[in-house]
């Protein structure tokens, strides 16, 4: 039990102890007086309303005194004996000051029919039998007759004046029903209320209380039916605790949840080494309702630190809205599954999870191998002015293969200098940021950021175009050196198929390429040169006789409709243990219907949160009703 909960049990059960000291007012077969205890620590902080339509003796109701309850329970006699002590207590009192303990009196009181009493004089009744019977025990034949003999008490207290006033103040607060469980829970839970559930045990006995004051017996498919409300209850938001004995079928019914098994007295078993037995106490908390604000909350300060990215499909924009949804869940790991940017992995990161960031295009890997496995490795002045000094022996790839195509020749000898000088760089994290400036550099002195036209055709005179390529790596070093902190924790970068991932997080978030009839989600194609920088053209093929001198998009099952679909249904499967979060926008398919759908097969529960989002390029928006690139963008959350 965490610090948290041990400081809210202390919390309840000083509220508990501060309420007036209000006891049932009958003598109650299964009553959980004993159990107060270990009930009132386990009831939230803070409900609705308070609802219990298996009454009985109303132990921990009045123990609570809720401002604002329904009560209920099938036995007419009971729910006549609550309501007149509401409405008039006083009437009920002065009959009760007049009956006596004498058997004689007992029996032509037990002979009589309630139902041809007014309401005060059959509550009286109730209290009487009730106080002055054997055991306590109130039980009913098959005529639904009262049939327990007189107890032969010497002093039975037959009247308890002041705890019946302040039992009629509680019951004041209640609305008081007759009726079936099922229709009590079904006409008046709502979410964020409480639901006390003491149903008859089992199991099925002759001094069970199943008859519970009426001649109808609760079997064991009635228990089962129970667990379906009861169900139904933790879908709807509601808290419930729910006590019953420690049988196989309940352990069966409610297992899953958090079932506490303890000792507990039978005092209405005839024989004596009998009368002990064993309760549980069965807690379902509500089931996860996502909470999202048309405005999140500003993130922490680290984030805001993250190098922005003209990245296509990069999710800067909408992390505000990611980590309104993830914060809502109990988490220490997390899986960026297509890291891309790297900024969902980050923004992961700057709130002290555990992050493992892939994605299967080296650039995406090699940024978050410097920003978020990196912990605490930057590149000094110095060290930058190495990586710009001209080096003689670099090879001349970029200016001979790519020469007249991007780059001036002066800027394409300055990146293949930078690339050979990298190499020398004896730091894993040294080298990825060294390499991330250079990428981001080339990204910056290229109009639009992409490489899938040549020339300089869309130059719009930014001061991105004008600064020379050295000062654009100065600057992204400094940004990222800014970037580089450490979370205490031991985060991973890897390039690979998201398929093959081994790792077992907590929470995974999956942005995949869109797949779309209205463009393609080749990354590949609009940065290979970037790419091809990160990889210095190891493993690829350039493809010479294209004019943008590309090298082969790499095999993914997101290229098409189908293979969508199967690698979506794969790693829903994969992770779903996991909670899910995953990016995907209006204008792609699956359809969201069809991602609901596959996401269900894994999730007890799936919610979309809609985002009004914008890409500066890539889904050829202005192509389909000039719609100016806008589309919406869904986060599915799978749980």
């Amino acid at each position: 039990m965490g610090l948290q909960q041990i400081q809210l049990n202390i919390k309840n059960l000083k509220s508990f102890h501060d309420k007036p000291n209000v006891k049932p007012v009958l003598k109650w077969a299964g009553g959980k007086t004993q159990l107060l205890g270990e009930l009132i620590p386990r009831i939230p902080n803070e409900y609705q309303k308070y609802i219990e339509p298996f009454f009985g003796g109303g132990a921990l109701f009045f123990a609570l005194m809720p401002k604002k309850a329904i009560i209920g329970d099938s036995n007419p006699e009971l729910i006549n004996l609550y309501k007149t002590i509401a409405k008039d207590v006083k009437s009920v009192i002065c009959f009760l000051k007049t009956y006596v303990n004498e058997e004689k009196f007992y029996y032509s009181i037990r002979s009589e029919e309630w139902r041809d009493l007014s309401p005060d004089e059959a509550a009286a009744r109730t209290i009487y039998l009730n106080r002055t019977c054997y055991n306590g025990l109130y039980r009913v034949n098959k005529q639904g007759n009262f049939n327990v003999p007189y107890g032969r008490y010497k002093n039975p207290r037959i009247c308890d004046e002041t705890n019946l006033k302040a039992a009629a103040k509680a019951l004041n607060n209640a609305t008081i029903i007759e009726g079936d469980y099922k229709d009590i829970l079904r006409n008046y839970s709502e979410e964020k209320d409480f639901v006390y559930l003491d149903p008859p045990y089992l199991p099925i006995s002759k001094y069970s209380d199943f008859k519970r004051y009426t001649k109808e017996q609760f079997r064991e498919n009635d228990h089962s039916d129970l667990a379906t409300e009861v169900l139904r209850l933790h879908e709807l938001g509601c808290f419930t605790i729910l006590t019953n004995s420690n049988h196989h079928l309940v352990q069966k019914l409610y297992q899953g949840f958090k079932i506490e098994v303890f000792k507990t007295k039978r005092n209405i078993n005839r024989r004596a080494e009998k009368r002990t037995g064993e309760d549980v106490i069965i807690t379902i908390p509500p089931r996860k309702q996502l909470t999202i604000r048309e405005l999140p909350k500003p993130l922490n300060n680290q984030v805001g630190k993250y190098p922005p990215s003209r990245f296509m499909g990069s999710k800067q924009k909408i992390l505000k809205h990611i980590w309104e949804i993830a914060k809502q869940f109990d988490f220490e790991t997390v899986l960026d599954l297509f890291s891309g940017s790297g900024s969902v992995g980050y923004m992961f990161k700057s709130y002290k999870k555990q992050v493992f960031a892939n994605d299967y295009m080296a650039m995406a890997a090699t940024f978050a191998i410097a920003m978020i496995e990196n912990n605490s490795f930057c590149l000094d002045k110095k060290e930058v002015e190495r990586l710009l000094r001209p080096n003689p022996k670099a090879d001349k790839f970029v200016s001979e293969t790519f020469k007249g195509l991007y780059y001036t020749d002066e800027e394409n000898q300055i990146i293949d200098s930078i690339r050979a000088n990298i190499k020398n760089l004896k730091n894993r994290y040294k080298r990825a940021i060294a390499m991330s400036s250079l990428i981001r550099a080339c990204i910056k002195k290229r109009p639009r950021g992409i490489f899938t036209y040549t020339g300089f055709r869309y130059d719009d005179g930014r001061r991105d175009l004008r600064i020379s390529i050295e000062n654009q790596f100065r600057e992204a070093v400094s940004l990222i050196n800014n970037a580089v902190f450490d979370n205490k924790k031991e985060n991973t970068a890897r390039r690979g198929n998201a398929l093959t991932v081994k790792w077992s997080p907590d929470l995974v978030y999956i942005d995949p390429p869109y797949y779309s009839l209205l463009s393609d989600n080749e990354y590949v194609r609009r940065y290979h040169f970037v790419e091809g920088l990160a990889r210095y053209w190891k493993g690829v093929t350039t493809q010479q006789h294209t004019k943008t001198k590309k090298f082969k998009s790499y095999p993914t099952p997101f290229s098409s409709r189908s293979g969508t679909h199967k690698a979506f249904d794969k790693l829903f499967r994969k992770y779903k243990d996991s909670v899910l979060i995953i990016s995907y926008s209006s204008n792609s398919l699956p359809t969201s219907e069809e991602i609901i759908s596959l996401i269900a097969k894994y999730k007890n529960k799936v919610e979309v949160v809609s985002i009004n989002h914008r890409y500066s390029f890539g889904n050829q928006g202005h192509k389909v009703g000039n719609n100016n690139n806008g589309v919406q963008e869904y986060l599915f959350v799978g749980y």
